[in-house]
């Protein structure tokens, strides 16, 4: 692994001016590196972090990626990882067109993390530095304590998809608010309608008076009201401060709480574990915004790509190569999911319709396709619609918002089935919807959406750490319970209970169809079984798992 050379450093620098004069926003300071597909495999289960800790898992990942790069070769065109300064990573084997074509999809990605949200906690943060540091120490401690520094780490990263990423982006991003406004949050928004539970015209009354009061006096106004308040509610200072007490408990995530809580890592001589699960605490929140806007990185960065290579003067007849390997990287596929296809023409779609107006009151109260399809009020401003989207959106949002019918029309986009064909025995792909709905749900579904996890405190006050699940229609792999909580069990120091919910089948009321000696399809086409679920709660204690029906 070496520097680029001047010559290809001189040829991004042309593209950082030409990226920053379609606007872009970056830091104009970068480090880029010319690796071998040796690197890239040694680097890619540290994800592309030299610095990052060393761990066996990785080791393990080299092998297996040396094993499949045994059987499928290939050459990987670059890598691009969210530090200051960012750094990337180019093949030894790009020619000096291809860099331009890369270079322009780093920047874009480089763009998405210093202005994207999502990535709020990581604009000021210096991970590379941090990892090394947290690299040296994991070694001294490994040093000292052997094996056991690997075990912690392979019990706090069992759960490290449990952090409070949400929380840590609401505290960066939530402006400041004084003790009044947070007080009026609370008198409005819950002991009105929960606690007094006021009817709607007293409700108005009260927003009323406080109107009143400011205009009154608009620097003690807000004094005046809430005096009259709790001459009137003498409970509400109490409630007020105890829910107080009970937002600031629910920001704690679960290594966190473990971390805050656990006697067992309070103890002296177990005193060294806390920082190693601090480092996976800390790595799992600086790559959280990366999973979570995977399609909108990627989309972001072959839109941009593919429209600031076309303009590039520099690259005159290499038109037809670079229009092979942009297919190559953006085709859409007619079953399974391609970020970078997905994600490049919903931005494109975006553009398009913004230009025209259609993001408004008038075109949603359109019910004609004829007049959907011709509408164009020609205003523009398209692009500048994108920046706005780039700046505040994650997958969930992006997709959620903006695949409609229109955009699963244009690009003929369907929901793929399964289904047995009895008659030959064989499995069937086909196209089960063309709905924007079912293609919608169908995408939702594959993106990263880790499991909700409270902790009852008030059961968790015996000594035993109580995890309630708080389920959404998808249960927990099973297969992942025992592990999962016998680390949990390991840095709690005692016995540990899960509530969650499990599926409970209903036989079919007929015979099962299918072929003979063969096991009911799992496709559409099955007789489904009625789905019920029954709370249930499994309890780690001493190593062993038990398990009891609520």
């Amino acid at each position: 692994m070496e520097l680029i050379s001047q010559h290809t450093k001189k040829i991004m620098e042309g593209c950082k001016e030409r990226a920053a004069a379609a606007g872009l926003r970056f830091e104009k300071e970068t480090l880029e590196y010319i690796v071998t597909n040796r690197d890239l495999l040694e680097l890619t289960p540290k994800l592309m972090i030299p610095t990052l800790y060393d761990y066996w898992v990785h080791d393990v990942e080299v092998l297996k990626e040396k094993g499949r790069y045994e059987l499928y070769p290939s050459n990987p065109y670059e890598t691009v990882i969210n530090t200051r300064p960012a750094i990337s990573y180019y093949n030894d084997n790009n020619p000096d067109w291809l860099n331009v074509m890369i270079f322009y999809h780093v920047l874009a990605h480089i763009d998405f993390f210093q202005n994207n949200l999502c990535f709020r906690h990581t604009w000021d943060y210096d991970f590379t530095g941090q990892a090394l540091s947290d690299k040296r120490m994991i070694a001294q401690l490994r040093s000292d304590n052997g094996r056991w520094v690997d075990y912690v780490i392979e019990f706090a990263r069992g759960i490290d998809n449990l952090v409070g990423f949400h929380s840590e982006l609401s505290r960066l991003s939530r402006p400041p608010e004084s003790a009044h406004a947070r007080m009026l949050d609370y008198y409005f928004d819950h002991f009105l309608q929960n606690v007094r539970k006021v009817k709607t015209g007293k409700y108005i009354k009260e927003i009323e008076r406080y109107n009143a009061c400011l205009r009154q006096s608009p620097e003690h106004g807000e004094q005046a009201f809430f005096a009259e308040v709790l001459r009137k509610h003498p409970e509400f200072d109490s409630l007020y401060k105890k829910s107080l007490e009970a937002k600031a408990e629910r920001r704690q995530d679960l290594l966190q709480f473990i971390l805050e809580h656990s006697e067992f890592l309070a103890r002296e001589k177990n005193h060294w574990m806390k920082p190693v699960v601090e480092v996976v605490r800390k790595t799992s929140l600086f790559f959280q915004p990366q999973i979570r806007t995977k399609i909108m990185n990627e989309g972001w960065a072959s839109y941009w790509h593919e429209a600031l290579f076309l303009q590039d003067d520099r690259i005159s007849g290499h038109e037809v190569d670079f229009a092979r390997v942009h297919a190559g990287v953006t085709a859409m596929p007619r079953v399974g999911l391609n970020p970078y296809a997905l994600g490049m023409r919903l931005f494109q779609h975006i553009e398009e319709s913004a230009g025209k107006g259609k993001y408004s009151v008038e075109f949603r109260r359109l019910t004609d396709r004829r007049e959907r399809e011709r509408y164009d009020r020609l205003q523009g401003g398209g692009r500048d619609f994108l920046f706005n989207v780039r700046e505040n959106l994650n997958d969930f949002l992006f997709i959620h918002s903006f695949v409609e019918q229109e955009f699963v029309d244009r690009f003929r986009l369907f929901v793929a089935g399964r289904r047995l064909n009895q008659a030959r025995g064989v499995w069937e792909i086909y196209v089960k919807s063309r709905s924007a709905d079912d293609y919608r749900a169908m995408l939702l579904g594959q993106l990263y959406h880790p499991p909700a996890i409270d902790i009852d405190r008030e059961k968790t006050g015996n000594g035993a750490l109580y995890l309630v699940h708080r389920f959404e229609g998808r249960p927990l792999v099973r297969e992942f319970i025992a592990n999962t909580l016998l680390g949990i069990e390991f840095l709690w120091g005692r016995p540990v209970r899960l509530e969650t919910s499990e599926a409970v089948r209903a036989e079919p009321a007929g015979p099962p169809s299918g072929l003979p000696g063969m096991h009911m399809p799992l496709g559409e086409e099955r007789r489904e079984r009625e789905l019920k679920w029954q709370r249930v709660r499994y309890t780690m204690q001493d190593r062993k798992l038990t398990r009891d029906v609520l």
